[in-house]
């Protein structure tokens, strides 16, 4: 409950900062609900897979501060994501490793469309480290939805699918938002989509009981 408390604060607070531009109040508070998923992930089983499922929380931890930082740190934000994402497809390597070409397509569908948006909008010296986070978060994507349907445990494999989806959809607005067109409700869409990924991602950890509420 604790942790739940710590996660509420936190996004509340931000949601405000945001609506009233405190840019060191949002610097202060956008870690905490991510802080609090990494300390409710120690009541989960020790496993490689919430090792990896850590250390990307970690890492994303390092994103939120760089992308909430006065100044234009995107690039260095993109490059912890990265990291993330390619704890995440390490994590979901360690328990499936089935090629699922259904999924395969899906992600690569997906990510070829949202790159294929981002580069026709003159991504300039942005141009290679888009592409290389648009396929990491796709094979991520990819791999968190071939656990599906296998023989990993059905409520792991159904959170780290839809995290991953909401992820995805949470990048997809920060892309959209700032190389194609701005818009009001972006802010809000892209933090709250990911606040729910990381959860969905977190909670896979928990694949038995009632261990994965929050």
């Amino acid at each position: 409950m604790g942790w739940l408390i710590l996660a509420l604060m936190g996004a509340v607070t931000f949601i405000y900062g945001v609506s009233v531009q405190a840019t060191l109040l949002c610097l202060v508070v956008k870690p905490l609900p991510v802080l609090a998923l990494l300390g409710w992930l120690h009541d989960a089983p020790p496993s490689d897979y919430r090792r990896w499922i850590s250390l990307g929380l970690i890492f994303s931890l390092v994103g939120d501060l760089l992308l909430a930082w006065p100044g234009d740190l995107f690039v260095f934000g993109l490059g912890a994501f990265l990291v993330a994402h390619l704890a995440y497809l390490k994590a979901y390597l360690s328990d499936c490793r089935r090629p699922a070409l259904p999924a395969l397509l899906v992600a690569a569908v997906a990510g070829a469309v949202l790159l294929g948006i981002l580069i026709a909008h003159d991504l300039g010296p942005l141009l290679v480290p888009v592409i290389v986070y648009g396929l990491a978060i796709s094979a991520m994507l990819w791999r968190a939805l071939a656990r599906l349907g296998s023989d990993v445990p059905q409520r792991s494999a159904v959170l780290a699918a839809v995290g991953a989806v909401v992820f995805v959809f949470s990048d997809s607005v920060i892309g959209i938002s700032r190389f194609v067109v701005a818009f009001d409700a972006a802010p809000y869409l892209i933090i709250l989509s990911y606040w729910l990924g990381q959860w969905g991602i977190a909670a896979s950890t928990f694949s038995q009981g009632q261990a994965a509420k929050p």
